[in-house]
């Protein structure tokens, strides 16, 4: 993806599509956080101009990531081995930001109490985009 609100946009619209999903400005400034059974899993902001998506990831997913894709970067601001920071660039198809959305989002239901889980993480699959 390379128009750089691309990615953001992108990745809000798959988190829309997400049960239980909440859209919030929980933070000052620039920072959108999206949120599953009040537990984050996804944040958007700017880097110095750049807009960036900034998601949970597995460890070892995001260390593979990090070095298969050069637009996935440790997570800005969090835990540098559970979070990835995601800017636009070649390497970054929508196809990718959908899955990673997904998988983040996964993550997070994964570790809600399990009634309080708006779907069950193991067989939960969301249909690819239109697009």
């Amino acid at each position: 993806m390379q128009m750089d609100k691309a990615v953001q946009d992108r990745a809000a619209a798959r988190a829309a599509e997400l049960p239980g999903s909440e859209h919030t400005h929980q933070f000052t400034g620039d920072w959108e956080v999206w949120k599953v059974g009040g537990k984050v899993f996804m944040l958007q902001t700017s880097m110095p101009g750049e807009p960036v998506v900034i998601l949970k990831a597995d460890p070892s997913d995001a260390e593979a990531l990090r070095t298969a894709h050069a637009s996935i970067s440790p997570g800005y601001h969090m835990n540098k081995k559970h979070w990835i920071t995601v800017r636009a660039g070649a390497d970054v198809e929508p196809a990718l930001v959908d899955n990673l959305v997904t998988e983040s989002y996964l993550l997070v239901v994964a570790g809600l109490p399990k009634q309080s889980r708006p779907v069950d993480p193991a067989s939960f699959r969301v249909p690819p985009s239109a697009d």
